[in-house]
């Protein structure tokens, strides 16, 4: 990659826009002028080491800062080792995430860990190190100027919550060294420990009880709020602020476009209180934002944030202090497979509401399934209200999409399961959530038939969500869930894996095979896809609401933009239903069949669905 030492009037505008505010909060929150010199320092070093192609790209992007926001924008996420072996594997495939209509690649925890001790890449050992079977930092940069070159996007975690414990840091820690314990959590006792108990929940109370770890080498607690090799890192030091926004430069440095900050409610703990969502994790977030706005404005922060669309805003800032530019809709994805269990649409519609009336400014990213388990933590008391209480809810759920009630063909498992109260979250692909595996297994061509309807019905209501759509590398050709991790001692314990399987590449190969299960699904997603880039009403920052059908089974969506309107229509039955809508405002396009259609009184097949296009008055 090209240095470019110049431009040094562009780093300083951006500097002066931003210094009175950066200098304020880094004052208010540490007090530190030698510290706040140093990262600026800093800031100017990693600003001088960008490539002159990402000084180029950041210039454009600066001056297009809705560039995001478009109605092309479509995101796979993966891991490298299962997508394609390596980095070197993934750039071979660019090809094929191209013909996905993908420009957004999430690549997966690829730096340094422990092996058998990284929660799925989550444990870093050395922030500046790419895992070995993965490639090197050259082969990343070398990945990322190609993904350009083809207006690919590439995203990755970054962990701030926490190192693994075999990092450089953890490791003089654990030797005593106490410039390194400070930039823990450590405790020589268990008073101050057990005050935190009180109040701070626990991430797995099964797997990993507790917040904190005892290590009897030294005679100390430390802070593990995940995992016991997962160290929380301690914000209230400066050196660890300022070296971590190093590593995020550094990582930016390497053609990364999008920041995943993993657990961003985490980072800042005060006795005394859930240590979740403390106003400093906003001051954090916010200098982070112009941090990269100085030195690398191409950049975005995708946040996640595991809480209700309304109570995630905080984290998007204002329009004059924004803080990420993107958040997960992680509720309404849980909420999305409560509706296929129970065919009841209100909650999702309810939720979308909620969605729809947020400021356009803030973009959403939507998905139904991804590297992690499903949570159900949904609106109980919206719930409570029809009837369903939490407990026996969550049970039902776990049961349906393990095929054990409510006619399910779905198949899956529990990870995390508390067997004092019940309570579990679920794993699987969309295709097994769908009933494709079961279908497969049993050679039943109606059932499978039904199983890609519901797949297929699922990506386009997914599509007609505010913001931006992201699917599971394998969900374009139905994969199905991978038992194999069973046989893997590094991963048996943990059932996640049920739904990180290698890429079938044989399989991709029945693309070009219309009527088998992989042609009738990567086909279908790509005619959604195209129309999604075509249509206008699919931009981000389109008009959406809710339609009443009168039917709990179907879904009604409409979305408008720049005078043109589209209508989306799901029935999340498996029987046919009517949809009692009654839109008289002119004639309506079929943009799946191509007919004309009324949108008044509109049948629609079980797990089928329309986008009906206004095309005159």
């Amino acid at each position: 990659m090209k240095k470019n030492n110049t431009g040094y009037e562009t780093y300083e505008r951006r500097l002066k826009r931003h210094e009175e505010e950066l200098r304020w909060l880094y004052m208010e929150l540490y007090g530190n002028d030698s510290m706040y010199a140093e990262l600026c320092d800093g800031m100017r070093r990693f600003y001088e080491e960008r490539g002159t192609d990402l000084k180029e790209q950041d210039a454009y992007r600066e001056s297009r800062p809705d560039w995001y926001r478009k109605n092309d924008m479509l995101g796979m996420m993966f891991y490298i080792d299962n997508f394609a072996g390596n980095m070197k594997g993934v750039q071979s495939r660019l090809d094929y995430i191209e013909r996905c209509g993908v420009n957004y690649v999430h690549l997966m925890p690829f730096l340094d860990t422990p092996k058998g001790r990284s929660d799925g890449g989550y444990a870093v050992s050395d922030f500046r190190k790419v895992q070995e079977t993965l490639g090197t930092m050259e082969d990343l940069q070398e990945l990322t100027a190609a993904c350009h070159k083809k207006g690919i996007n590439v995203c990755m975690d970054f962990v701030m919550n926490h190192t693994s414990e075999d990092h450089e840091w953890a490791v003089k820690a654990r030797q005593g060294d106490g410039e390194y314990m400070s930039r823990y959590f450590f405790y020589d006792n268990a008073s101050i420990p057990s005050e935190y108990e009180k109040t701070v929940p626990q991430v797995f109370p099964t797997t990993a009880p507790g917040n904190f770890t005892w290590l009897p080498e030294i005679g100390h607690y430390v802070m593990t709020t995940f995992y016991p090799y997962q160290w929380d890192l301690n914000y209230k030091n400066p050196r660890v602020f300022n070296e971590m926004m190093y590593n995020f430069l550094f990582l930016a440095n390497q053609g990364i476009d999008i920041i995943r900050i993993d657990a961003v409610p985490y980072i800042w703990k005060e006795l005394g209180t859930q240590c979740r969502n403390l106003l400093q994790v906003h001051t954090i977030v916010r200098m982070m934002r112009m941090i990269s706005e100085i030195v690398c404005p191409g950049i975005l922060l995708l946040g996640e944030v595991v809480m209700e669309p309304e109570k995630v805003v905080p984290y998007f800032g204002t329009v004059e202090k924004p803080e990420c530019h993107m958040l997960y809709n992680v509720t309404t994805m849980a909420t999305t497979w409560h509706t296929v269990a129970t065919r009841d649409v209100r909650l999702l519609k309810k939720q979308l509401d909620i969605v729809s009336a947020l400021p356009k400014d803030y973009v959403f990213l939507n998905y139904l399934r991804c590297h992690d388990d499903i949570g159900w933590g949904l609106d109980y008391l919206t719930l409570g209200q029809e009837g369903l209480g939490e407990v026996s809810h969550k049970k039902y759920l776990n049961d349906y999409f393990r095929g054990y009630t409510g006619g399910s063909n779905s198949r899956g498992e529990l990870y995390n399961e508390d067997l004092i109260t019940g309570d579990a979250r679920f794993c699987g692909t969309t295709a097994s959530m769908c009933g494709v595996e079961r279908a497969g297994f049993e050679q039943n061509e109606e059932m499978m038939d039904a199983a890609i309807r519901l797949d297929l019905m699922l990506h386009a209501y997914m599509f007609m969500q505010s913001g931006i759509p992201v699917l599971y590398s394998g969900d374009e050709i139905g994969q199905v869930n991978d038992y194999t991790y069973k046989e893997n001692p590094d991963k048996a314990a943990d059932s996640r894996y049920l739904h990180r399987g290698a890429m079938n590449w044989e399989l991709v190969k029945n693309i070009e095979i219309p009527e088998s299960v992989q042609g009738r699904i990567f086909g279908g997603l790509r005619q959604l896809e195209q129309i999604r880039e075509k249509e206008k009403a699919f931009m981000t920052n389109a008009d959406m609401w809710t339609i009443e059908t009168w039917e709990k089974e179907v879904l009604c969506i409409g979305r408008c933009f720049e005078g043109e309107k589209i209508i989306g229509l799901f029935n999340f039955s498996e029987h046919d239903k009517t949809a009692w809508i009654n839109e008289t405002d002119g004639t309506y396009l079929d943009l799946i069949s191509g007919k004309e259609k009324k949108a008044v009184g509109v049948d629609i097949p079980a797990y089928g669905f329309y986008y009906l296009k206004r095309i005159g008055d």
